[in-house]
């Protein structure tokens, strides 16, 4: 893949944070324990949530909005 595989958007009013993998909602994530959860339904076991390449984060890294 040219692109990260996994985007997590900016944060929502609401907090949480939308997740799409290769075109497709998993989900919005309030917390690094959703974001990781979402990950491994994507088959990423064991996600490293700032490892280079795999996350491209919109509107902040891991530790913006929710987490």
């Amino acid at each position: 893949m040219g692109a990260a595989p996994i985007i997590v958007y900016p944060p929502a009013t609401s907090g949480g944070r939308r997740v799409r993998a290769d075109g497709e909602i998993l989900g919005v994530a309030y917390s690094a324990a959703d974001l990781e959860e979402f990950l491994r339904r994507a088959g990423i076991e064991d996600p490293d949530l700032r490892e280079e390449g795999l996350i491209e984060w919109r509107g902040g890294g891991a530790s913006a909005g929710s987490g």
